[in-house]
């Protein structure tokens, strides 16, 4: 039974891992601007992540990518919205990747998502299994945001990762 659960378990997040999402804009310029939130409190994690991400960029030959205080933000707001809501998913990328291009300007938005994983370098290393994922992380970026939180009911770890050419 034990094995059973395990199987099913380990299938779950291969097929969650699997998931990435992205958006193009074809727009030269953006007339309207949002709002770009300028101050995040990044935690140790975070940054450490955002670390190991640029050292595997650099490994690869790749540029490392700058980070921005307003796509931390975006990413904070929807793990925030799926511990509220008790899900993994992308739900309202296109609204996350709309306002990123108007309030940056950027040519183009991805994201990246995982659950529950405790450590920086187990989720990298996760990423980096997964085609779509390691797409996003080797993609044609110039920065980057993340926020990891947890959920205070259960300690488990919700991570979103956006990148973004400008």
């Amino acid at each position: 039974m034990k094995t059973k659960l395990l199987r099913v378990v380990l299938l779950s997040l291969v097929i969650f891992m699997m998931n990435s999402c992205s958006s193009d804009s074809d727009a030269a310029t953006v007339e309207i601007k949002s709002e770009v939130i300028e101050n995040y409190s990044y935690t140790t994690s975070e940054l450490e992540t955002m670390n190991l991400i640029n050292e595997y960029r650099i490994s690869v030959g790749l540029n490392a990518l700058q980070k921005i205080n307003h796509l931390s933000y975006k990413a904070e707001e929807h793990d925030d919205y799926m511990i509220e809501n008790n899900i993994v998913n992308h739900d309202n990328f296109t609204d996350r990747s709309q306002n990123i291009i108007k309030a940056l300007g950027a040519k183009s938005v991805s994201e990246n998502i995982a659950y529950n994983y405790r450590t920086p370098q187990a989720v990298i290393d996760a990423w980096l299994l997964s085609v779509g994922h390691k797409e996003n992380i080797e993609g044609n970026f110039t920065h980057f945001g993340i926020s990891i939180r947890e959920n205070p009911v259960n300690g488990r770890k919700y991570y979103t990762n956006i990148f973004v050419k400008i």
